[in-house]
């Protein structure tokens, strides 16, 4: 996934028009059962990317039962969390066809892209 801060002019709207990416933004990895949880959070690299390799636990969950959401900003200037494709709340994990026919030794899922929202100030 990405994770992104959007664009003072598009504040608000569900579109990522003018959004730059965000180095070293935090989100958090959630699945829960009735009994057990498992939550891991990572951060994104220099370009607003992320890319987790859960725990092997993951597959004592239902996988529908996993979703990622956003957790914090390193941008004071762009720290509030938007509901953008379920960042706020949490984001199920869509399974991804690898675009090699090479066998991976991971299964593959996406979410997002995930985006803050700025503070602006209106003259």
């Amino acid at each position: 996934g990405v994770v992104y801060c959007k664009s003072c002019k598009y504040a608000g709207v569900d579109t990522l028009l003018g959004a730059k990416p965000i180095p070293r933004a935090t989100v958090r990895l959630t699945c829960k059962d009735a009994k057990n949880e498992l939550t891991v959070q990572f951060k994104t690299d220099k370009n607003g990317y992320f890319f987790l390799q859960a725990p092997i636990t993951i597959y004592n969950f239902d996988l529908h039962n996993c979703s990622v959401s956003l957790v914090s900003s390193p941008l004071k200037a762009c720290s509030k969390p938007s509901n953008l494709n379920g960042g706020l709340k949490g984001a199920p994990l869509k399974p991804e066809k690898p675009s090699t026919s090479k066998k991976l030794p991971y299964v593959l899922y996406s979410v997002g892209p995930f985006a803050f929202e700025p503070t602006c100030h209106k003259n």
